[in-house]
């Protein structure tokens, strides 16, 4: 399992890339909201710093978890960049080659 931040963390540099490599294309698309949906186990971890985590469960995986201790969640991301020596956060713009397999 990983944690669902660890989720966040690989989108986050999955669009960075797809917004690297369109920054010279003719054709750009403006990205909006991003809708993440998973299943998650939730734990606590004791002591002084005690902790909820969130753990991305394997749809295959599912039915190794009671069901009373997994959540589907659904988590809508809106993308905002800013360049370098810019203060304002504007909208993502991608582009780039089509990826086989990609919808």
């Amino acid at each position: 399992m990983i944690e669902l931040s660890d989720m966040v963390r690989e989108l986050r540099q999955q669009l960075t890339t797809a917004l690297a490599d369109g920054r010279d294309e003719a054709v750009r698309f403006e990205l909006g909201p991003v809708e993440l949906e998973a299943t998650v186990a939730v734990s606590r971890e004791g002591g002084a710093d005690a902790k909820v985590r969130l753990w991305v469960v394997d749809a295959s995986a599912n039915g190794k978890y009671a069901q009373s201790q997994t959540q589907r969640i659904t988590v809508t991301l809106v993308p905002r960049t800013k360049a370098p020596g810019q203060s304002e956060f504007r909208s993502v713009l991608i582009g780039g080659e089509d990826v086989e397999g990609e919808r």
